[in-house]
């Protein structure tokens, strides 16, 4: 699969198109083929570490102190479930979805995504659209089944 990554901190240009292996899911895993992505300050201050120097300590630790410690960044993203573990029970293939990747080590810039099934990830209804998604993400809502 196609992925954005870096291995080193820096402006855009340490960004690289790059063929890396396909994850596959663990039993509470679903994996998501990612349609849509999202470039957050977050990810745009991860790469460059450009960040407030009173964060600078917990900011160069958490992502790694001399390089990235995750190559493929990315917080959020969107699409559809292509395979689940054996023991997920909350998704089925083909659900329409959108997570946040930040509790597991990022990855939203990649062609495919495994989330654990009681992660940051929510079934998006067809007439909801992805930013009333990710406005109940962040702010930890569930969705009704309506």
């Amino acid at each position: 699969m196609k992925a954005i990554v870096y291995e080193k901190y820096g402006p855009p240009e340490v960004l690289q198109l790059k063929e890396v292996a396909k994850p596959i899911p663990k039993d509470n895993e679903g994996l998501i083929k990612v349609h849509a992505t999202t470039v957050t300050v977050g990810d745009i201050r991860m790469r460059s570490f450009t960040v407030p120097r009173v964060e600078w300590l917990f900011a160069r630790l958490y992502p790694g102190i001399f390089k990235p410690r995750w190559a493929i960044m990315g917080m959020e993203l969107a699409e559809e479930i292509e395979a689940v573990g054996k023991d997920v029970t909350r998704f089925k293939p083909s659900d329409a979805v959108f997570a946040s990747t930040f509790a597991v080590k990022f990855g939203g810039y990649a062609e495919y995504k495994c989330l654990p099934e009681d992660g940051v990830l929510a079934t998006k209804h067809s007439r909801k659209s992805l930013f009333t998604c990710r406005h109940k993400i962040h702010r930890n809502q569930k969705f009704s089944s309506e």
